[in-house]
């Protein structure tokens, strides 16, 4: 029994580990980060602004008071002009403005009444019991500093300004003008209000856009997944086919076509080389199993017999043998660890290799003229290229034919190397089908001279793991001219090459 946990396929929350909803979730947060941003920025800079301005009024205010007051220094005469400052004032209240003019030496005036003790001042709040008691905020605001400062009257933040009046270099009083600093916090809940209404608007939009463009992005990441769960399941001819916009997204799905056309080929290949190796394996199996049994049901065995059966057994040995490493050849070749390249002078090993093509048929065998230089190559794997194109040159000609070897330098840094023959050439259908594994352009006549189809196939690896090219066409005398180009050639100056030589 398995217990399947919250985290399991069961879940409801399944949802939210999609790419639809991982990216409309991240769109929000981002939508929910710079919003936020926004906010704190508008909200602080909303309430700096009306305080700025709240500052520059207080401030103009207590200029004018300082000039009303005008220049007599005498304490009762500031009374007085203070006094008559404040008749033009509305007592301090919720829209008023709070004046509170500190003289020194002739008391303190104020619009409002519990600042203002004055004897007989209509202005003046006195209890009918006595005098009052000083509130803390009567005396937060006695004690403000000179400048800017902000008290609390009435449960209400107050913003004060102080500045001194001075007279013939002594200070005579000390004006102070305040303002209700509530503007700042309503204008600060309206910013707030407005953001909580209009983010929350365009979060929800943004979430809902969000999943429409997920929806949109990932549509062809799941037509990805789901390919490639075809493809898993056995299915090799699933493709994406996207038509988008040449984008990342279309980018990603023709590569991925492309990926499944070459996993399709490969695996056909795959299948065609199991199939014809196991062929090519299968018939000197069939044949070393029926001369034993021939050899097995006869009751008189002679020598003669025996040396049969043995040269039979003997030659499907070795068709298995060249088989097998032919095999293992090209395994190595798909794996990358075919050559091992260093540097040979190129002419000297030319002569040697066709020195040793004349030994092998009774054909008029031809050198071209050898150009001079040095070749970056594996001189044991290049040798066994030229000498399969020399078999099968061999081969598809008969005695007396013309079997040609030609060298010449393309190019900057490359050489090409061909094999010529006067025979019935290849057919251009073919030309391009000759360089795969077990193909024959003549099967009976392959399977009779013991050939399995490997040989052009070595050889186009061969020159394929040297970062060359391979090719067939028609040789001027009609027959076959297969080519393949090298890289790495260097060229030994301006010296001539070596002359053209005919063997038979």
């Amino acid at each position: 029994m398995s217990v399947r946990g919250a985290s399991g396929s069961g879940s409801p929350w399944r949802w939210l580990r999609g790419l639809r909803a991982r990216l409309a979730l991240s769109i929000s947060l981002i939508l929910v980060v710079t919003l936020g941003t926004a906010f704190v920025a508008t909200y602080r800079g909303t309430g700096t602004q009306v305080r700025n301005q709240i500052d520059d009024d207080l401030r103009t205010d207590a200029q004018a008071v300082d000039q009303r007051l005008g220049y007599d220094v005498r304490p009762r005469a500031l009374g007085e002009a203070a006094d008559a400052y404040l008749q033009d004032r509305f007592s301090f209240g919720a829209s008023a403005r709070l004046y509170l003019i500190k003289i020194r030496g002739g008391g303190d005036v104020s619009n409002l009444s519990e600042l203002n003790p004055a004897e007989g001042d209509q202005r003046v709040g006195r209890d009918v019991l006595g005098p009052r008691r000083e509130s803390d905020e009567a005396r937060a605001l006695r004690t403000a500093k000179l400048g800017f400062s902000t008290v609390r009257v009435n449960d209400e933040p107050l913003r004060l300004y102080f500045i001194s009046a001075r007279r013939a270099g002594r200070e005579v009083a000390l004006i102070g003008v305040g303002e209700s600093a509530a503007s700042v916090g309503r204008a600060q809940s309206g910013v707030a209000r407005t953001f909580l209404v209009a983010g929350t608007v365009t979060l929800l939009a943004a979430i809902a856009l969000g999943f429409v463009l997920a929806s949109r992005l990932s549509r062809p990441l799941r037509r990805m997944a789901s390919t490639a769960a075809e493809v898993t399941a056995g299915d090799l001819s699933q493709r994406i086919g996207s038509r988008r916009p040449r984008d990342e997204v279309r980018v990603l799905s023709d590569a991925f076509d492309s990926m499944l056309d070459r996993l399709e080929n490969a695996f056909a290949r795959q299948r065609g080389f199991v199939a014809d190796a196991s062929h090519e394996l299968r018939t000197p199996l069939t044949v070393i199993r029926g001369q034993l049994e021939v050899l097995a049901r006869q009751r008189d065995v002679s020598r003669e017999d025996v040396r049969h059966v043995d040269e039979v057994v003997r030659t499907e040995v070795l068709r298995m043998e060249r088989l097998v490493e032919d095999l293992l050849l090209l395994a190595r070749a798909d794996e990358g660890e075919l050559v091992r390249a260093h540097s040979l002078d190129l002419a000297p090993f030319v002569e040697e290799l066709f020195d040793s093509l004349t030994l092998t048929a009774d054909r008029r065998f031809e050198l071209g003229r050898l150009p001079q230089g040095r070749l970056i190559a594996d001189e044991d794997r290049i040798a066994q290229v030229v000498r399969n194109l020399a078999r099968n040159a061999v081969e598809h000609t008969g005695p007396g034919g013309l079997v040609r070897l030609t060298v010449k330098p393309i190019g900057r840094n490359r050489v090409e190397l061909a094999i010529e023959d006067d025979g019935p050439g290849i057919p251009a259908e073919q030309r391009d089908r000759v360089f795969d594994r077990f193909h024959r352009t003549d099967s009976a006549r392959a399977r009779r001279t013991g050939g399995a189809g490997l040989g052009l196939a070595i050889a186009r690896a061969i020159v394929e793991a040297h970062g060359g090219r391979i090719s067939a066409g028609t040789s001027p005398e009609g027959g076959a001219r297969v080519a393949f180009e090298l890289p790495g050639f260097r060229a030994a100056g301006r010296r001539a090459g070596r002359e053209p030589s005919a063997r038979t």
